[in-house]
């Protein structure tokens, strides 16, 4: 699985990164909404791991090229606060499967990516899954 992470504390970037390399995956970490597109247009991922709360960065536009290049993409959305408690981050990105804190355990943040990324690998073709992909 393919999975990028936009973080600019680099500390829990890096964490993240190890944590989901030991679980398997291929990861990318940037810190920076210019190199997280540049890295969107190089590379397919399956998984998105994105601060919705870094300084200066175009965020959501970074989520909604995601979603353009890649319909499947998983995103999972990381707050240091409580504004999208509400569940408004699902409309704003509706490719968002998960709105968590930053605060978040490495191993919980592995679970939701590995089970989100993979149910992005499926394709849907009348309907109907392709089990030849699950």
């Amino acid at each position: 699985m393919q999975v990028l992470i936009v973080e600019e504390r680099l500390n829990r970037g890096k964490i993240w990164k190890r944590f989901l390399e030991r679980q398997g995956a291929k990861v990318s970490h940037v810190i920076n909404s210019k190199d997280a597109t540049n890295a969107l247009n190089c590379q397919k991922f399956d998984a998105l791991v994105i601060n919705i709360a870094m300084a200066n960065s175009a965020i959501l536009a970074v989520s909604d090229l995601a979603g353009y290049k890649y319909p499947d993409i998983a995103i999972i959305t990381v707050t240091s606060g409580s504004f999208f408690s509400d569940g408004s981050i699902f409309r704003m990105i509706p490719n968002a499967r998960g709105c968590v804190g930053g605060d978040i355990a490495p191993a919980d943040l592995a679970e939701m990516v590995e089970y989100y990324g993979n149910r992005s690998k499926r394709r849907v073709c009348g309907g109907v899954p392709n089990l030849a992909m699950d």
